[in-house]
């Protein structure tokens, strides 16, 4: 495995999911509410890292196995988290609002994309390589 190609991949999902926060504060929020526009920034993050692994990885993972693939969604979703707090804790949020990102039921899909970080690298291996 090359770790510091996968580590690059990874960096791709950052400015990703600032811009996505970005249209979510100022298009979404005014275009649908901010009670609609949480999720629907859920959904397009996740989409976004999906479709980043999918034209990205397909290219160093050949010779990369179903376990290591699964290493890799883990690794991913490990940084994922720990840049989510640094930078949470850094702009002077709470731990008790960073966990708040982590209930569903708040409307906040963060979920949904720490799976999709999870699982891309394993999906994009089943379905892309034979």
């Amino acid at each position: 495995m090359n770790i510091l190609k996968f580590f690059i991949i990874w960096l791709c999902f950052i400015p990703v999911a600032i811009l996505n926060g970005g249209m979510r504060e100022y298009i979404l929020v005014k275009a649908i509410g901010k009670e609609w526009a949480l999720p629907v920034s859920g959904i397009t993050l996740s989409v976004c890292i999906f479709l980043i692994t999918w034209l990205l990885l397909p290219r160093i993972i050949k010779l990369c196995t179903f376990k290591e693939c699964w290493l890799i969604g883990i690794c991913w979703s490990v940084l994922t988290i720990a840049f989510e707090f640094a930078a949470g804790l850094a702009d002077g949020n709470s731990m008790t609002e960073l966990f708040n990102a982590y209930n569903p039921l708040t409307g906040n899909l963060w979920l949904l994309v720490l799976a999709t970080t999870l699982l891309s690298p394993v999906i994009t291996k089943k379905c892309r390589l034979p």
